[in-house]
């Protein structure tokens, strides 16, 4: 199963907000919907094709309501998401799954909540740790060269 997390803006609760839409109510019903993190919203498909389509699909709703969507593909990796872009990318064959993992933005968990992404790259297979605040745990996203800021 491939997941898809959406993580909502600031200013918005994504999941009230993302289904008082109809067509994303709809778009969203056949899923089982969970939240696995404060202000998100996360559902599995069947494929990473399917899970591009679906954001595909909400992305008007993505633009006002969502600050990222994340994209957990097995075949590429366990633990670590794929941006949105990234994930689309390689659902073109535009990037070739073995080459995601250069450029990470690593979220802290504090409290539930994804908090204060960290821009960094794998050196020599190694991932750098989380530095910026006492985390409970990271989430770390594989992003696109033009995704990634230092």
């Amino acid at each position: 199963m491939t997941r898809v997390c959406i993580v909502g803006k600031d200013d918005v609760d994504v999941r009230l907000d993302l289904f008082s839409y109809e067509t994303a109510r709809k778009a969203l019903a056949t899923y089982d919907v969970r939240s696995p993190y404060e202000n998100t919203v996360a559902v599995d498909t069947v494929s990473l094709g399917a899970a591009v389509s679906l954001l595909n699909d909400l992305n008007w709703y993505l633009v006002r309501l969502a600050d990222e969507a994340f994209v957990l593909e097995p075949s590429i990796s366990e633990t670590e998401w794929l941006s949105r872009e990234l994930a689309a990318a390689v659902r073109e064959s535009e990037v070739r799954a073995s080459e995601t993992d250069a450029r990470l933005k690593v979220y802290g968990v504090a409290d539930g909540e994804l908090v204060e992404p960290m821009y960094v790259t794998r050196v020599q297979g190694e991932r750098p740790d989380y530095d910026l605040r006492d985390v409970e745990e990271t989430v770390v996203v594989r992003v696109a060269e033009s995704e990634f800021q230092t």
